[in-house]
């Protein structure tokens, strides 16, 4: 069986380091799902506005299987001429170091590289999907949508597993006093897909820093990383569980020209 690609997914999310590990009823991200001509059909949507959230089936289409057999399978007897994928993955926020089975968790590294996540409808705008809580990098292809059914697909008694331990991870995000003051005269032309003002833009940079989107096993307090949003790199540290912005500037190569 062949998927096909019924639409695209575009936001500020235009690297993999910063992306939400989860889909998130509480982020302040907007994506568009933008249709594929032949799904650009306006009663292929009849009565989905009456749905606040959706289930979006989709493809890790940016994945180096190759890279992470070699960086996260040291020591072990795969042959690497014929095997696509790892029976257990090192979940990062369980430090990177702690390995679990691939079907006990969300990695993107799977036998079949689909993604499943539950997303807020916020609205239809010419004939595209604006939604929310989406943990997708720009670009990414959509093979399916379907409604999400609060009697059938919310088990209140549901149980976390491991990732119960992180399940309110978040780190507390400042930004220099400089920033603050840099933030108040962004140029217009900063503003994207994702971000229709200056404060959304910094909202939603908090958001993905709270998450901490660093690998599990780096805590090098004097480390500086950098992350790409919406056409902006963010220079930060991470410093006794605070995110410390240091620099912003428009990103060297501006995708979204």
């Amino acid at each position: 069986m062949i998927l096909k690609v019924i639409a695209y997914a575009h936001n500020g999310h235009t690297d993999k380091f910063g992306i939400p590990r989860q889909s998130r009823d509480a982020s302040p991200i907007e994506t568009r799902i933008v249709f594929e001509p032949e799904y650009r059909v306006p009663e292929a949507l009849r009565g989905i506005e009456g749905y606040s959230h959706l289930w979006l089936i989709w493809g890790f289409s940016e994945n180096n299987r190759q890279q992470d057999l070699d960086s996260t399978n040291i020591g072990q007897t795969y042959d690497k001429d014929t095997i696509t994928w790892s029976p257990t993955v090192r979940p990062p926020r369980l430090g990177g170091n702690k390995r679990m089975g691939v079907f006990a968790t969300r990695s993107p590294f799977r036998p079949n590289p689909l993604g499943l996540s539950s997303v807020r409808l916020l609205r239809i705008e010419d004939g595209d999907l604006i939604v929310s809580g989406a943990d997708l990098l720009d670009g990414t292809p959509i093979y399916d949508i379907k409604p999400y059914l609060s009697f059938s697909d919310c088990h209140e008694e549901a149980k976390n597993g491991f990732a119960e331990e992180t399940a309110d991870y978040q780190l507390k995000v400042v930004w220099e006093a400089t920033m603050e003051t840099y933030l108040s005269t962004l140029p217009a032309h900063y503003q994207h897909i994702g971000s229709t003002s200056v404060a959304e833009w910094k909202h939603a940079v908090e958001y993905i820093l709270s998450q901490d989107p660093r690998p599990g096993y780096q805590d090098n307090p004097e480390r500086e990383y950098k992350l790409d949003y919406d056409g902006i790199t963010v220079t930060f540290l991470v410093q006794n569980d605070t995110v410390i912005i240091k620099n912003i500037q428009k990103m060297q190569k501006d995708l979204h020209k």
